[in-house]
């Protein structure tokens, strides 16, 4: 292990991705082996120190101790959940392990369609926006939480790839929307979330505006 290091991770602080590739580290008791380095990838530029390794110049990019380049969140989580002699994330049984990697698509969709529809309406100019599209995004994520409130009641207190993704879903979710009031009709959905942000995992990387 490189200087101590598991790995050298390109870090947004805002971002939900990252706060997933986070999340897993601090559940397989890897966090301290996390090297973070402070990136700006924005919508419509590249961040040239994340793009020299990532040729997408997206975070979360990370850097392992033997030199390989990872990106994208699912290969990082994994990554580590492969080098994790505590807690496994990603289920072994098959029949679980198919559960936990749709939650995690649900979470992943639901996270890209609340970003599309931010960028819609905070980065793109005015006169360019496209309200249709926005609306569809929105749609996406209303019904992505539908799902999650009817999955909720099977969750329990597992702790695997698919339930961190959905919680870091709705965590920007609470960050960046406050005005969905997604918890209205969602009961089991929100006594679950609430169990669940107050691991010490989510309050330890729990955005700041």
């Amino acid at each position: 292990m490189l200087g101590g290091w598991l790995l050298k991770l390109f870090f947004a602080p805002l971002s939900p991705f990252v706060r997933k590739v986070l999340v897993t580290a601090h559940e397989t008791q890897q966090d301290h082996l996390i090297e973070r380095v402070n990136s700006a990838p924005h919508p419509i530029y590249r961040d040239e120190d994340i793009a020299r390794h990532n040729p997408l110049g997206q975070a979360p990019t990370a850097i392992a101790d033997d030199g390989e380049v990872i990106y994208g969140s699912r290969v990082i989580c994994e990554y580590l959940d492969a080098q994790s002699t505590a807690l496994k994330v990603f289920p072994v049984a098959s029949s679980a392990r198919w559960r936990a990697l749709v939650q995690q698509a649900l979470g992943d969709g639901i996270t890209d369609a609340a970003l599309l529809a931010r960028y819609e309406q905070n980065v793109r100019p005015a006169e360019l926006r496209w309200d249709m599209w926005s609306a569809t995004q929105m749609t996406k994520v209303t019904a992505g939480l539908d799902e999650v409130e009817r999955l909720a009641k099977t969750f329990g207190e597992a702790v695997t790839i698919g339930t961190i993704t959905i919680a870091c879903a709705i965590g920007y979710l609470d960050f960046r929307f406050g005005d969905l009031s997604w918890r209205s009709g969602r009961p089991a959905a929100s006594q679950w979330y609430e169990w669940f942000a107050a691991r010490p995992s989510m309050m330890a990387t729990r955005p700041q505006a």
